[in-house]
């Protein structure tokens, strides 16, 4: 069972920077993928990704201003998050999900096997 903690997050005025960080703990060995989604008032969404084979994914309204890496010696997850914008906050979760099967690209929109239980980001004017 694969038990995923954020941390990082907070308050940032916009332009700004700030980054979120994931300490993965449980079985994620071989065939992975994980990454990011963020959750505001409405409907989650998906906002970026890395595979075990260390390849990226990013939804466009983040390409150029995230970045998001991992540490397997570590078992970390980060997600740097640059040029902030106002609707760029709300609580991100790390998350796993499924690779495999149908799955054949990972993204943040692939089927969520687990997550952590969210760290908040706020973004001011």
């Amino acid at each position: 069972q694969v038990q995923l903690v954020e941390s990082g997050g907070g308050s940032v005025q916009a332009g700004g920077s700030l980054r979120v960080s994931c300490t993965i703990s449980g079985d994620i060995d071989g065939r992975h993928c994980m990454g990011w989604f963020r959750q505001g008032g409405g409907e989650p969404v998906g906002v970026a990704s890395i595979s075990d084979d260390g390849s990226t994914y990013y939804v466009d309204s983040v390409k150029g201003r995230f970045t998001i890496a991992q540490d397997n010696a570590k078992n970390t997850m980060t997600l740097q998050m640059n040029s902030l914008k106002i609707e760029d906050s709300g609580t991100y979760y790390c998350a796993t999900f499924t690779y495999g099967g149908r799955w054949t690209r990972c993204t943040p929109y692939n089927k969520l096997d687990a997550r952590g239980q969210g760290t908040l980001v706020t973004v001011s004017s």
